[in-house]
C-alpha cells in the first residue's frame, strides 16, 4: 500500500459541513485534504434552507452574492409551484422572514413576530437568504474552499486508521478500482454523516433515544395531487408537507423507523405512504429524488477523542423537523475550524481543542430536545393532539411566534466565555461603521479582529505580538457610541467587549485564552 505524506489535518466528508471546515481550516494556514466517496454532489432532496446563524457565518466569508443567488433561483422554484396550483404570480405568498418557519408542522405567521425584539438586531443584510437548499449550498462551499486551494478527493472512502501520540495514519480506498494508499496527518476529522465510520471506528459513546417514525421526502412525478393542501398538514394517521418546490412531497408515519435505509424508495412505496397519510388518490409516476429519515435522536458524550474529532451529523442525529441539523453542523465547522488551525500552528495548546466539545455540544443537546418536542407535538394520539392544540394557540401570538423564531433562528445562542459585557460569547453585530462598511467585512480573512472604536493607542498595543492572527481597525460606531472596542474571534462570536466607561479593562486575558501568549512575550 503506498503512503503518501504529510497533511495537517484529513476531513473524511466532503458535505457542508466538511467542506466548510476545510475552508475554515485553509484561512487558519493548515493543509487540508478532504476525501468523499461519491464523485459528484449528492443531489437527494434533504435541507430546505438555512437560519440566521448559517447566513451570518457565511455573509461573514463574503458569501452573501452567492447566497443571495441560490436563495433566488428556490424562489422562482417557489413560484412555479404557485402557478402550477392555479395561482398568478402576483398572487405568489412572499415567504416569511428567514427566521420564521414552523414548529412540529405548525406554521408560524410572519406578521406576528416581533422584529423589534434586541435578539433580531444587528443581523446584517441576511434576512431574506433562508430559502437555500442543501445541494446548492454544497456546490458554493465546494466552489468557496477551491478558491482557497483546498485539496478535496472524491471517489475516495476512508476505510480505516491508526492514532499514535503524533498523528494519524488514514488507509484510503479509491472507489474507482485503483490502488488503496494511505496518508498521514496530524488530526482527523469525522464529517461523514449520522452513520459515520470514523465515529464507530474511533469509538466514540453515542447515547440516545430510539426512532419511532419512518419518514419519507421526495421530489416526485405525480398525478391526483390536486386534494392536496400546501404546505405542512396533520390528518388522522400522520403528518404530511406539499410544496414549496414543485413536485415536492413528505410523509410522517409513527409505526417506528424503517426496516431498510439503504434500498432507493420505490414509487410504490412512496405512494403507499402518501395515500395512508393523506388519504388523496395520489398516482406516484416516477420518483427523482427521495430520502428516508427518522427520529433517531443521539449524540456523541464528546466530540474529540485524542487526535480524531467529530462534526456534524457525525457527532450528532435527530429528526429534520424546523431544520436544524444542517445549521448545527456548520456552527460546528465555525467553531472548529480556527482553533484546529491554531494548534496546527503551535500558536496554542491542545487543550484549546477542549472549548468545542465545551461549547458546542450544549447546542447540539438542545437541539436534540427541540425536535424530541415536535414529535411530542406530531403524534396521532388523543395527548399529543391536545397538546397540539395549545401549542398552536400560543404560536398564534406575538409572543409565541417570536419565542419559537428565536430558538429556530439559532439567535439565542450564547457561549459562556469569561467577561460580563452584555455582547461577550454571542455573535458579534454587524455594526456598521464611520466608513459604511459593517463588522462582516472585516471578517473574510478568518482571523480574529481587535475592534478600536475609541482611537484608544493602549487597546490597540495589546494586539502587538499576534500578527496573523489578530487585526486590527480603528474606526468608530455612531449608531451605537457607547462601545469602546470589540474582539472578535474567527467564528464571529464575540471575546472580549467594553464600552466607554471602561468597566470591562483591556482584553488580555481574552487574547490569551484564545490565541495563546503574543510572540516575544
Amino acid at each position: 500500500m503506498d503512503t503518501e505524506t504529510n497533511y495537517d489535518v484529513v476531513v473524511s466528508g466532503a458535505g457542508p459541513v466538511g467542506l466548510l471546515l476545510a475552508a475554515e481550516l485553509t484561512l487558519g494556514g493548515a493543509r487540508v485534504l478532504v476525501v468523499e466517496r461519491l464523485a459528484e454532489v449528492n443531489e437527494t432532496i434533504k435541507a430546505g434552507g438555512i437560519n440566521s446563524t448559517t447566513a451570518v457565518a457565511l455573509y461573514r466569508r463574503g458569501l452573501l452574492p452567492a447566497l443571495t443567488q441560490v436563495h433566488e433561483e428556490a424562489m422562482n422554484r417557489f413560484k412555479e409551484f404557485t402557478r402550477a396550483r392555479g395561482g398568478s404570480e402576483g398572487d405568489t405568498p412572499v415567504p416569511p422572514p428567514r427566521f420564521a418557519g414552523h414548529f412540529s408542522g405548525i406554521m408560524l405567521r410572519a406578521d406576528l413576530l416581533d422584529e423589534s425584539d434586541p435578539a433580531f438586531a444587528d443581523l446584517g443584510p441576511v434576512e431574506r437568504v433562508g430559502l437555500v437548499p442543501q445541494a446548492p449550498l454544497e456546490r458554493l462551499l465546494g466552489r468557496h474552499a477551491d478558491r482557497l486551494g483546498v485539496e478535496v478527493r472524491r471517489q475516495v472512502e476512508l476505510a480505516g486508521f491508526d492514532t499514535d501520540e503524533e498523528g494519524v495514519t488514514v488507509q484510503l480506498a479509491p472507489t474507482d478500482g485503483s490502488a488503496p494508499h494511505t496518508v498521514h496527518a496530524g488530526w482527523l476529522v469525522g464529517c461523514d454523516g449520522g452513520r459515520s465510520l470514523v465515529r464507530k471506528l474511533a469509538g466514540f459513546r453515542f447515547p440516545g433515544t430510539a426512532p419511532e417514525i419512518t419518514g419519507y421526502q421526495a421530489i416526485a412525478d405525480m398525478t391526483g395531487t390536486e386534494p392536496l393542501r400546501g404546505g405542512w398538514n396533520t390528518t388522522d394517521v400522520g403528518t404530511y408537507a406539499y410544496g414549496p418546490m414543485p413536485g415536492r412531497i413528505l410523509t410522517v408515519e409513527f409505526d417506528g423507523p424503517p426496516a431498510d435505509r439503504e434500498s432507493p424508495v420505490t414509487a410504490e412505496e412512496l405512494q403507499a405512504s402518501v395515500r395512508r397519510v393523506t388519504g388523496v388518490d395520489v398516482t406516484v409516476r416516477e420518483v427523482r429524488s427521495s430520502t428516508r429519515f427518522t427520529d433517531n435522536c443521539r449524540q456523541a458524550d464528546t466530540y474529540r477523542s485524542g487526535r480524531v474529532l467529530l462534526a456534524g451529523d457525525a457527532a450528532h442525529v435527530h429528526s429534520p423537523f424546523g431544520g436544524q441539523g444542517l445549521n448545527l453542523g456548520v456552527g460546528d465547522a465555525m467553531n472548529l475550524g480556527w482553533k484546529l488551525a491554531l494548534v496546527v500552528s503551535g500558536r496554542a495548546p491542545v487543550e484549546l481543542l477542549d472549548t468545542y466539545t465545551a461549547e458546542r455540544h450544549p447546542i447540539g443537546a438542545w437541539v436534540l430536545d427541540w425536535t424530541r418536542a415536535q414529535i411530542a407535538v406530531m403524534r396521532p394520539e388523543p395527548h399529543s393532539r391536545a397538546l397540539r392544540e395549545v401549542v398552536t394557540d400560543l404560536a398564534g401570538t406575538v409572543d409565541g411566534t417570536t419565542y419559537l423564531v428565536k430558538k429556530i433562528s439559532g439567535v439565542w445562542q450564547r457561549y459562556d466565555l469569561p467577561g460580563d459585557h452584555p455582547l461577550t460569547g454571542r455573535s458579534a453585530p454587524d455594526l456598521e461603521l464611520a466608513d459604511g462598511t459593517h463588522l462582516a467585512d472585516h471578517l473574510h480573512t478568518g482571523r480574529a479582529l481587535l475592534l478600536d472604536l475609541a482611537d484608544d493607542p493602549k487597546l490597540r498595543s495589546r494586539a502587538d505580538g499576534y500578527e496573523g492572527l489578530v487585526d486590527v481597525l480603528t474606526t468608530t460606531c455612531p449608531q451605537r457610541p457607547e462601545l469602546a472596542g470589540l474582539l472578535v474571534r474567527p467564528d464571529g462570536f464575540t471575546a472580549w467587549a467594553a464600552d466607554t466607561d471602561g468597566a470591562e479593562g483591556d482584553p488580555s486575558d481574552a487574547l490569551r485564552l484564545w490565541f495563546g501568549a503574543p510572540v516575544g512575550a
